[in-house]
């Protein structure tokens, strides 16, 4: 048995440990401290660089996962990033020619259908994406799901999982896509989940598990949700509003 006595947990150490939030940060006169005014100013920065960043499918994924899963791109009818952050509706339409690519290229009819979009942060799609992707392939393949061949939308909406639906009726469409970033992280991906999206469909027809991150949802556990959610569509034969995690599906009819 030790001599030593316990040393008592300092409060402040213990509460900061529990989020990355700005709180018990002190101050210099009316300001904020040295160090924290130039860590803000760095995730700021951060913040700013995911937005305007594009993603480039060999430099964030690495060869062998694009050579893997065959990735290609495609854009919506926002034609620059510029476009696409003064008009959110040119991001939720694809483009002609994308159409016609995605026509080409993919197999309609699949039980699931993976999308990558960039979204509001290209960081976030970076770090989190080439660690899903497998993940998701292989849970597929357990479940005997049909895996539709995944390809990235640049310039990308939610609203875009309709266009696709239409494109190649999949049963499911799961969007894996960079949320707006915050001074958290810039890093955090959310995946929108939607049976059978079709043109005319809103939010309340789509499921979303957010924050998947280094500090949130790992990507164990968001592929785990993301399956969990695709059975309730197919028993429910709806997703949406009525469809609640780990709840039983509330049949029609």
């Amino acid at each position: 048995m030790s001599d030593q006595l316990p040393v008592p947990l300092d409060p402040v150490e213990a509460a900061l440990a529990q989020t990355p939030a700005r709180v018990l940060a002190g101050r210099a006169g009316p300001a904020y401290r040295t160090a924290t005014l130039l860590k803000l100013r760095e995730d700021h920065a951060a913040a700013r660089d995911a937005v305007h960043a594009e993603v480039d499918l060999v430099r964030d994924f690495g060869a062998e996962l694009v050579a893997r899963f065959q990735l290609f791109a495609v854009q919506t009818q926002a034609a620059s990033k510029a476009e696409y952050l003064r008009r959110p509706d040119l991001g939720r339409k694809l483009s002609e020619a994308a159409r016609d690519v995605i026509r080409a290229q993919c197999p309609a009819g699949c039980d699931v259908q993976i999308v990558v979009g960039d979204g509001l942060s290209a960081t976030a799609v970076a770090a989190q994406v080439p660690a899903l992707l497998g993940l998701l392939q292989d849970r597929a393949t357990a479940r005997g799901w049909s895996f539709g061949r995944p390809f990235f939308v640049r310039h990308c909406r939610v609203g875009v999982m309709n266009d696709i639906g239409a494109l190649l009726s999949p049963e499911v469409v799961v969007l894996l896509v960079g949320e707006r970033p915050g001074l958290a992280t810039a890093e955090s991906l959310s995946a929108y989940l939607a049976f059978h999206p079709r043109p005319g469909h809103t939010d309340a027809d789509r499921n979303l598990i957010s924050n998947i991150h280094g500090r949130g949802v790992g990507p164990a556990d968001a592929v785990a949700r993301v399956f969990a959610l695709a059975e309730q569509f197919r028993a429910a034969g709806r997703s949406g509003v009525g469809i609640t995690e780990g709840a039983a599906p509330q049949l029609d009819g």
